[in-house]
């Protein structure tokens, strides 16, 4: 999914007053295939100025504190399959109204999968240019590609990442069609993290107070996409950032995350580090959770910083509903509303709900546009089952 707007023609460079002819610019990096990684290798000591963000935007305060209040939640799912499931659906529950991102732990996933899917995403992108460039694409239909920054040919300045992505559309691709050199781990990670996926879902629905299979019964959690982020060491990270602040768009994300930190999530109004915890993945609700549970699950935006010192490394899990599905209504869960909850959001389908998210450019949250205006009527989700 890439927003293909194009950048300002030029703009003035107040440091030596010439103009800076930003698209050209741009277009030149992408055409070398080479990512961020390529800048990273060269030696450069400043980055392109299309990669520099404004002040406010990249502002790092610290966020570590004592205050147990400011740590993401930590879920051990020990025995969440019998002695101890109502503990953990509660756990799940609270985290998912107040922070919208947990730590989980004891998930099941054997830790040399985690750590070799971590070590092949690596692989990839440190391999020689000319064998990834074959892969480099931003054709959003490409099942398989490498990729610099989701942002880079928008309006919005470049984020320091690179990107190898999986688009499996129902859990199904052909393995053959990933490169060699992380083959197998792709296949190995994607069988566990689609279990835990279908395990999460049946908890959110027991934390939502609805029966165990609901939110697979309509189809919450089909279309998994996988991405891998390789971080390089950044010469000036206090100019720019390795992820912009968003929201992801879908129903929920699987985070896995090496141990060199850099994530962040916004907590009341404030920053809070992410510190890697090992054998650990992330979870995060995404805005079409926002919306089918009525805010009662909250999407957190959240954001990752450059380094100094690289590589940071990330695998990402996105579910969304089924492609077969892709003009299917989503609305607020019919079992969440009462005379005292009135539905916030209206009705809408995975297309108009995505191209809405990428028309914004930025990839910011657009739930505000969804939302039910005075005495307008709309529909819920309906139970499928």
């Amino acid at each position: 999914m890439e927003v293909m707007a194009s950048n300002a023609a030029s703009s003035f460079d107040p440091e030596d007053g010439s103009n800076y002819d930003n698209a050209n610019e741009v277009k030149a990096f992408d055409e070398t295939k080479a990512g961020v990684k390529g800048l990273a290798d060269s030696g450069m000591i400043k980055i392109p100025r299309f990669f520099v963000h404004p002040p406010e935007k990249t502002q790092q305060p610290s966020s570590k504190s004592s205050n147990i209040s400011l740590q993401v939640p930590i879920i051990d799912f020990e025995g969440f399959e019998s002695s101890r499931r109502m503990e953990v659906v509660n756990e799940i529950r609270k985290a998912s109204e107040n922070w919208g991102f947990f730590q989980v732990v004891n998930h099941g996933i054997p830790e040399n999968v985690m750590d070799e899917m971590l070590a092949g995403v690596k692989r990839f992108h440190e391999q020689p240019q000319e064998v990834k460039m074959e892969f480099y694409s931003r054709d959003a239909d490409q099942r398989v590609k490498f990729f610099t920054g989701v942002l880079l040919l928008t309006k919005e300045p470049a984020i320091w990442r690179d990107t190898v992505a999986f688009d499996f559309k129902d859990g199904k691709l052909d393995p053959q069609l990933f490169p060699g050199i992380v083959r197998e781990e792709v296949s190995e990670y994607f069988r566990h993290v689609s279990k835990i996926g279908k395990e999460l879902s049946e908890l959110l629905s027991e934390a939502l107070g609805l029966r165990s299979n609901f939110l697979s019964s309509i189809e919450c959690m089909e279309t998994e996409s996988v991405v891998g982020h390789y971080y390089p060491a950044c010469p000036q990270p206090d100019l720019t950032l390795g992820t912009t602040t968003h929201s992801d768009p879908c129903f929920l994300t699987i985070l896995l995350q090496d141990n060199m930190g850099g994530l962040q999530v916004r907590h009341q109004n404030q920053w809070v580090d992410v510190p890697p915890l090992p054998g650990a993945l992330l979870v995060n609700i995404g805005d079409l959770m926002q919306l089918i549970t009525n805010d009662k699950f909250r999407s957190v935006e959240h954001r990752v910083l450059a380094g100094e010192v690289g590589p940071r490394i990330s695998v990402a899990c996105f579910f969304f509903p089924s492609t077969a599905n892709k003009f299917k209504p989503y609305g607020v869960i019919k079992e969440l509303l009462s005379d005292d909850t009135p539905m916030i959001y209206r009705a809408t389908h995975l297309a108009e709900f995505m191209g809405q998210y990428m028309s914004t450019g930025s990839y910011v949250s657009t739930l505000s546009h969804f939302k039910v205006s005075s005495g307008h009527a709309c529909s819920s989700t309906e139970d499928t089952d």
